[in-house]
């Protein structure tokens, strides 16, 4: 394996206090009222994904890390040896360290909204692989794809594990995947995970795990807007409620109210009613059809399609066309 000198670099694109007060205000004022999934990612918020994806409900990230180990060799050949890998909502960059070694990138560039915890995980990968040159950027990539660096001779590609692309409505994840499709350019590609329509008890109860690790992820949005933004949330007259609503196709989240409130944001007062509801995420599940012809609008073609044997979750790649 050739040696690259090694790197860690780090650019703050992180947007501004003012830009989450807006959003959270604006998202409170709506009916019913909406709070953007991306804020769940601050550095306890991303710990706590991290162990919900450890619970033996959450079949998503086993279910396509096995795919990516399974079939490594191969999704290496379809990329390319030597891209630049750019992956938006890095988080640990767990998944990437199972291509790393077959696919000896030109250079990583992780890309998360939670600043502490992606220079810390992406110092650590920087560590584990001396030869990478590692391009941490913290940044809303929902808002803008733009990258520091664009290596000459060196073909992009992205990403995208983990089934995040349901979090975005149908129309904004094309849209989306149209940004991406700017960023890697006509001889790029996206890898990208899914999660496959399946038996409505198996998306429930990942969605609800017995430990309550979802339940503590959902409700720390509160606590963290009560730190930045000075709110007066009560947690405990907070529910986590989660389930699938098979007319759209999706698992939504809500944080429900347990009883006539008022809650102080910002200095403005938010009442709410009793089993009034924040709705904090959605997670879209398609068919194999479904996903490769959303793709196509947004400019890719369908190379590969790697799939577990159950048919839980798919992870594709696409080619820029």
């Amino acid at each position: 394996m050739s040696q690259l000198n090694p790197a860690f670099k780090f650019q703050d694109n992180h947007p501004p206090a003012s830009d989450f007060e807006l959003e959270v205000l604006e998202g409170l004022a709506k009916s019913p009222k909406v709070l953007p999934p991306k804020f769940f990612y601050d550095e306890v918020g991303s710990g706590l994904f991290d162990a919900i994806c450890r619970t033996p409900e959450y079949y998503p990230t086993r279910t396509e890390s096995a795919i990516i180990r399974d079939n490594v060799d191969a999704i290496a050949r379809c990329l390319g040896r030597g891209c630049l890998l750019v992956e938006p909502g890095s988080g640990n960059s767990a998944k990437v360290r199972d291509l790393l070694a077959a696919l000896e990138p030109h250079s990583y560039m992780p890309m998360d909204i939670s600043k502490a915890f992606l220079q810390k995980e992406a110092r650590k990968l920087a560590d584990e692989f001396p030869w990478l040159d590692v391009y941490a950027v913290c940044s809303d990539f929902t808002v803008s794809m733009d990258i520091p660096i664009y290596p000459e001779g060196v073909h992009r590609v992205a990403f995208f594990p983990g089934s995040s692309i349901g979090n975005f409505e149908p129309g904004d994840a094309a849209a989306f995947m149209r940004n991406i499709r700017g960023m890697v350019g006509d001889d790029g590609g996206l890898l990208i995970g899914v999660d496959m329509k399946k038996d409505v008890g198996i998306l429930n109860a990942a969605y609800n795990d017995a430990a309550g690790i979802t339940a503590a992820f959902n409700l720390n949005l509160l606590t963290r807007i009560n730190k930045k933004l000075g709110a007066d949330f009560d947690l405990s007259a907070f529910a986590h409620h989660a389930f699938y609503n098979e007319g759209p196709g999706r698992i939504e989240m809500h944080l429900r109210s347990l009883a006539d409130q008022t809650v102080t944001v910002a200095g403005r007062a938010i009442p709410f009613r009793d089993g009034e509801t924040i709705h904090t995420e959605n997670s879209y599940k398609y068919a194999r059809d479904e996903f490769a012809a959303l793709a196509g609008d947004a400019g890719f073609r369908l190379d590969t399609c790697w799939q577990d044997a159950g048919g839980l979750f798919s992870l594709f790649y696409f080619a820029a066309r």
